[in-house]
């Protein structure tokens, strides 16, 4: 591919990378399809900061930018080629869209002479992508060309962050762009950008509101953590001595360590007891948070009768659920850091609440994860990671047989984004190539990925991923032969009528060791301890421990709705 003719002119393709080096875009996640090929030539020549990750499938390369933005804050950029390519990487876009993350994805695409001519792998992309992104278009007229991709870092960012599409035709690539428009607005290259303040009236009636209660409680969603406003909760809670609980994206936004800490709420790693934190509150906080059906046990605790206070930089989700009796659009970073110089400190009680319910949430959690029978537990798999593994480790775990044990139980010592799942679609096969993006964007942090062998089967090609990068991730399957969580649907509603569930037990290290991971298997439960410390040292590469576990359906997980 040659440069263009003109001097001071670009070719597309040269451009694309020009803009997405001056976005400080260090990572790209994708892989090759021939209408991408004057994309990754301008790669190949040009200079720049860039490394592009190579995937085995569209899908994971699109949460592998989810989970490299999420830990980051910066955009995630995910590519693929037309037709199937295209189809091939929605999950994580839209994933990404309805979790708030900043991903923008590139899917090339046929000539635009060539629409309505039926050449191989058309296929209306804006259509397609309209519904599952905050915005997208087609790079189909050169004058709009860098303008558009302009508009796509600044909507990804600002706002609700959210993922935006960029379909790049073949033409497009090749056509004439002005060097000129080669420049970029340096806000838009982190998120959540642009930050929308609170109204100070309004934040004074939810001060005045949270002065007024006797029991208030707090329940954050993923919006602090998507805000790196950790802090700044912090000291409102600590202010305040009130109860704080979170969504499962929530998580960890307060130390688990913490005294005001109490956990997980709802039907995914909450509990009778924090049910009943709930009951006995006088006003309930939303903050960030959507209070879907699994945060509130749909809609059940709290009940409708409860005052309500939400405060969230989206719009759509005031008043779905719960009628507001002080709602609030804000940034949650800017309405913190007000909130916290005008609020007095006062003493809800809330350590001695928490104090109260985490010994009673934890009691059954230890005699479980003491069991020695085999199959081995999940509560001792959680226990024995939580005893061995770095504070500053970033666990990342599938929806299924995973996720309510470890919103539940694992015990995250430091504040922050270090626990990661995808629950707003909940879709199987993220962990492990989301786990990949988490590792490159903190290459300095232990990171382990956790899936059951059902997620397992969606990604494994990643191995070979893991492998190429020498990344030291420790892949865990928790291994019973069974898709658990719908099984377990099945039991409480179906009455025991089991169909289509169940499937072959695989052996999941020689599947590993053909990729050349170091690997380990563990069928009794007197060998975890010792097999996980054997994992956590090895860091040459990437290992898996396969775990033959209880399965999920007759298991004491911690879920009270399995259908939601």
């Amino acid at each position: 591919m040659k440069n263009s003719s003109k001097s001071n002119y670009l070719n597309g393709a040269e451009a694309l990378v020009k803009l997405l080096d001056k976005y400080d875009v260090r990572h790209i996640f994708g892989l090759c399809g021939d209408t991408s090929l004057p994309f990754y030539d301008a790669l190949h020549r040009l200079n720049h900061s860039i490394k592009h990750i190579l995937t085995r499938d569209e899908r994971s390369a699109s949460y592998m930018a989810d989970g490299y933005a999420r830990v980051t804050g910066k955009v995630g950029i995910c590519e693929g080629p037309s037709g199937g390519g295209a189809t091939y990487i929605i999950p994580g876009v839209v994933e990404a869209n309805e979790s708030s993350i900043s991903v923008i994805s590139f899917t090339s695409d046929v000539p635009t002479t060539s629409y309505g001519h039926f050449p191989l792998t058309e296929l209306d992309q804006k259509a397609l992508f309209k519904p599952l992104t905050k915005w997208n278009c087609v790079l189909s007229k050169p004058k709009n060309f860098a303008k558009d991709i302009r508009r796509a870092f600044k909507e990804s960012t600002t706002g609700k962050p959210g993922s935006c599409h960029l379909a790049l035709p073949f033409d497009a690539q090749t056509a004439e762009i002005s060097e000129k428009e080669i420049w970029i607005d340096k806000k838009h290259t982190r998120f959540p950008a642009e930050p929308k303040k609170p109204n100070l009236n309004k934040l004074k009636k939810i001060i005045n509101e949270i002065s007024k209660s006797k029991n208030p409680i707090i329940i954050s969603g993923g919006a602090i953590k998507n805000a790196f406003a950790e802090k700044e909760l912090q000291n409102l809670v600590e202010k305040l001595n009130i109860v704080f609980a979170t969504s499962v994206t929530g998580k960890g936004t307060l130390s688990d360590d913490h005294p005001n800490s109490l956990g997980v709420v709802g039907s995914n790693g909450g509990s009778i007891f924090t049910r009943e934190v709930l009951n006995n509150s006088d006003l309930v906080i939303f903050l960030g948070c959507r209070a879907g059906s699994v945060t509130t046990e749909k809609w059940q605790y709290p009940d409708k009768k409860k005052k309500i206070i939400h405060i969230d930089i989206d719009p759509s989700v005031i008043d779905a659920n719960y009628k507001s009796h002080i709602s609030l659009i804000a940034e949650i970073k800017s309405t913190l850091i007000e909130i916290n110089k005008l609020i007095r400190s006062h003493d809800f009680k809330g350590d001695l609440i928490v104090k109260n319910v985490k010994k009673k949430k934890f009691k059954r959690f230890i005699e479980l994860s003491e069991d020695n029978k085999s199959p081995i537990k999940p509560e001792k798999i959680v226990r024995e990671l939580n005893n061995q593994l770095p504070k500053d480790t970033y666990v990342v775990v599938d929806p299924g047989t995973p996720c309510p044990y470890f919103a539940a139980y694992y015990n995250f010592k430091k504040s922050g984004r270090y626990f990661i799942t995808n629950r707003a679609h909940g879709a199987l096969g993220y962990a492990l190539p989301a786990s990949i993006g988490v590792q490159i964007g903190k290459p300095n942090n232990r990171v382990i990925s956790v899936m059951g062998d059902g997620s397992f089967g969606f990604a494994v090609g990643e191995l070979e991923t893991a492998v190429r990068l020498k990344l030291p991730i420790i892949f865990i399957v928790i291994s019973n032969s069974v898709y658990g969580w719908i099984k377990a649907g099945q039991k409480t509603r179906f009455n025991k009528r089991y169909f289509s569930v169940d499937f072959n037990r695989t052996d999941h290290c020689k599947v590993a060791d053909a990729y050349g991971l170091k690997t380990f298997k563990v069928e009794k439960p007197e060998e975890l301890k010792s097999q996980i410390s054997e994992a956590i040292n090895y860091k040459s590469g990437p290992c898996l421990i396969d775990i033959i576990t209880q399965p999920l359906q007759d298991a004491n997980a911690p879920v009270s709705e399995w259908i939601a």
